[in-house]
């Protein structure tokens, strides 16, 4: 029990606080990701956490306003076995976006989101490497959601 209670008061006097949902200067949001946008589905996701903030379905009706600019997945090719066969790639997120005030005033700027993660892959094992790449796919865009959430939280107007 003492144990406990010196870590706990350790932990606060080091300045360790748990993580709280983000706090934003705006109420109301109205974002423009394209169809089928993964990263879409994970930001909602984030963003039904924050009780002050809205996500609306018109443009007009938000006070400020997420552009998606870009958004795109690439799998490249970074080494090979001996036998010229694909051995390692490299799987990429990149995601551009600008945020606007109701007046068309920026506040934050263009801006792009790169994430990178590597896979390695053997001939024997296709389909659980295939399995993997799509989950390495799905936390990229909940990881890339989560930082777009924290840009936005940044915003000061």
């Amino acid at each position: 029990m003492a144990g406990a209670i010196a870590a706990a008061q350790f932990a606060a006097a080091c300045g360790f606080q748990l993580r709280r949902a983000a706090q934003f200067q705006f109420r109301t949001i109205y974002v423009g990701f394209p169809p089928g946008s993964l990263t879409h589905v994970e930001f909602n996701r984030q963003m039904r956490v924050n009780d002050g903030v809205a996500l609306v379905d018109r443009p007009e009706a938000a006070e400020v306003r997420l552009e998606v600019l870009q958004e795109f997945r690439e799998k490249e090719t970074v080494s090979f076995s001996s036998t010229g066969r694909p051995r390692e790639y490299q799987l990429r997120l990149t995601f551009a976006f600008r945020l606007t005030d109701r007046e068309g005033d920026e506040l934050i700027p263009p801006t792009q989101l790169l994430l990178r993660r590597e896979i390695t892959t053997t001939d024997d094992q296709l389909i659980a490497k295939e399995q993997e790449e799509a989950g390495l796919f799905r936390r990229m865009h909940a990881d890339l959601a989560e930082q777009l959430v924290l840009r936005l939280a940044a915003v000061r107007r």
